[in-house]
């Protein structure tokens, strides 16, 4: 890239640093001025997202070093099919969410625009880096922001579930930071795609101690995936966010994923020697497990919120346990996947609060209050800010037609996007030459989540949407509608223009099992000895 373009790769992390930035300076009353600002930064990352998209699809894996720094010393931005799809989606969950809590969500505490687009900057940054130590830095940043978010609304429940949630992954980031320090010790460099060139260079009397580094490393992107036994905090402290916050949540997991998925082809692809196919079968049925934990919380969840949650670990079952069978197609069926089921799952969210609202008090999810909207920190609204919005005829019909596409969606019946990914998925498994039985299960268990996620849907729909109840439905809101529109529209583009997208799938796929373009494009301009555990110049931060 050349010119202005060059400078795109690190537009998704400045662009939302800046907004957030301005909006600390602005006082809490100018609510429509923040709105403005966050909601134009979020269309902006989009535009930038797929016009990176659209240039490495053309043009290949793409590097940016902070102040030109040759690698592997410099602060290095990789750009390629993978980096930018998650870009493209983080950036549309991100607008949609942000539409959503204009409606009144963003007025249930102080910064809350500020601390959302943080967040987004830490996911954006979590998915460019070329480096494992500034992938911990970008993953402090989005957890940072998370604590702050998932407090808003505040509430008994919400405080207890964000402290489990804050508690647990300040553990997990110890672990993050021992792993690197182990594989550091080993190589001596940092760089992703140094240490693909190095893995492979590895002593057998070392290849224990990266390894072990390695496993670590992989608990704690396990704990962000929310693996069994490791994901109990997960359906609680999901149930307990508010919704535009639990829909931009439905990405966190998938940054677990995406960084297992990267440093797997990377580190432990075909061509790392000894090291080629660490943990796989670990994935596999630790995936598998939590598939099957998945379904069970489905089916007894009676909140739609711990259903939304156990839904978010039936696909990090299914996306865990394809990386750890492998092969292209299986690679190119998880990745559809995953963009679809995340998009459902944050509709899903969205729609939860709309449907909840017309709940008796007693069943109010999981006992958590409505928040107070004329909150302490900015004093009394006007009436005309405390507004909802404008009246929406056939309430009921809106939210359930919205609700049946997700239920559908999620549920993977035809001719839907979750349909053809899941249908990509077992195509993939049965293509293998030799079907193992660990296969077959896979196969069972994404049948079954399927048909479970269907009965919780239908007895919830039934239970809110299609019983008739003394109270008239309460208003439904433009702003919140068009949000659930938006990401059910996109739903539906995935299944007509299935063709082209699962085309780019196969090449992105292709591309993780080949990463010569991303090693040559983010590899080290400078030498240093594969024997040398210490850096060879002064005040080298990897």
């Amino acid at each position: 890239m050349t010119g202005w373009l060059a400078h795109l790769i690190i537009l998704p992390i400045l662009l939302p640093l800046v907004a957030s930035a301005m909006m600390l300076s602005l006082d809490e009353r100018r609510r429509a001025t923040k709105r403005a600002l966050s909601l134009g930064a979020a269309a902006l990352l989009i535009a930038v997202a797929a016009v990176l998209l659209w240039f490495v699809r053309e043009s290949g894996p793409q590097a940016y070093r902070l102040g030109d720094w040759p690698s592997p010393f410099a602060i290095t931005l990789v750009a390629d099919r993978l980096s930018t799809m998650m870009l493209l989606l983080t950036s549309i969950l991100g607008f949609t969410s942000l539409f959503y809590a204009s409606a009144r969500w963003d007025r249930s505490g102080p910064r809350f625009h500020a601390l959302f687009l943080l967040l987004l900057m830490g996911i954006n940054g979590a998915f460019l880096t070329g480096d494992i130590f500034n992938l911990f830095v970008f993953f402090e940043v989005l957890l940072a922001a998370s604590y702050g978010l998932i407090l808003h609304g505040a509430g008994t429940e919400r405080t207890s579930a964000s402290l489990h949630y804050i508690t647990i992954n300040i553990a997990a980031s110890l672990l993050f930071l021992t792993g690197v320090a182990l594989i550091y010790s080993v190589t001596g460099t940092l760089n992703m795609a140094d240490l693909a060139t190095r893995v492979s260079l590895t002593d057998s009397e070392d290849l224990a101690l990266l390894e072990s580094g390695a496993a670590i490393l992989g608990v704690a992107f396990l704990v962000k995936a929310g693996i069994w036994p490791l994901c109990f905090w997960l359906p609680r402290t999901y149930a307990a966010a508010s919704p535009p916050v639990a829909a931009v949540f439905a990405i966190m997991t998938k940054v677990g994923i995406y960084v297992i998925l990267r440093l797997s082809f990377l580190l432990f692809g075909k061509d790392s020697g000894g090291a080629a196919g660490f943990a796989n079968e670990v994935l596999l049925f630790a995936g598998l497990a939590t598939m099957g934990f998945g379904i069970l919380g489905i089916l007894a969840a009676r909140q739609l919120t711990r259903v939304a949650g156990h839904y978010v670990l039936v696909s990090s079952g299914i996306l865990l346990a394809a990386i750890g069978i492998g092969g292209e197609a299986l690679t190119a069926a998880l990745l559809f996947y995953l963009v679809s089921s995340t998009l459902a799952v944050s509709a899903l969210y969205l729609i939860i609060e709309p449907v909840e609202r017309n709940a008796d008090e007693e069943d109010i999810i999981d006992g958590i209050a409505e928040p107070v909207f004329d909150d302490e920190y900015v004093g009394a609204i006007e009436e005309e800010e405390s507004e909802v919005g404008i009246v929406i005829p056939g309430t009921i019909a809106i939210l359930g037609g919205g609700f049946i596409f997700c239920a559908l969606l999620l549920a993977g019946l035809p001719p839907l996007s979750g349909f053809i990914a899941k249908f990509a998925l077992i195509d993939a498994l049965f293509s293998h030459v030799v079907i193992a039985p660990a296969h077959w299960i896979m196969i069972a268990l994404i049948i079954l989540s399927g048909l479970a996620t269907m009965i919780a849907m239908t007895r919830a729909g039934i239970d809110r949407l299609w019983t008739p109840g003394e109270e008239s439905p309460s208003r439904l809101s433009v702003i919140e509608v068009t949000p659930i529109g938006l990401l059910l529209g996109v739903c539906l583009l995935l299944m007509i223009a299935a063709g082209p997208v699962m085309d780019f799938m196969q090449a992105t796929a292709a591309a993780l099992y080949d990463p010569g373009g991303y090693i040559e494009a983010a590899g080290p301009a400078v030498s240093i000895p594969p024997e040398s555990a210490s850096p060879p110049i002064a005040g080298y931060r990897p």
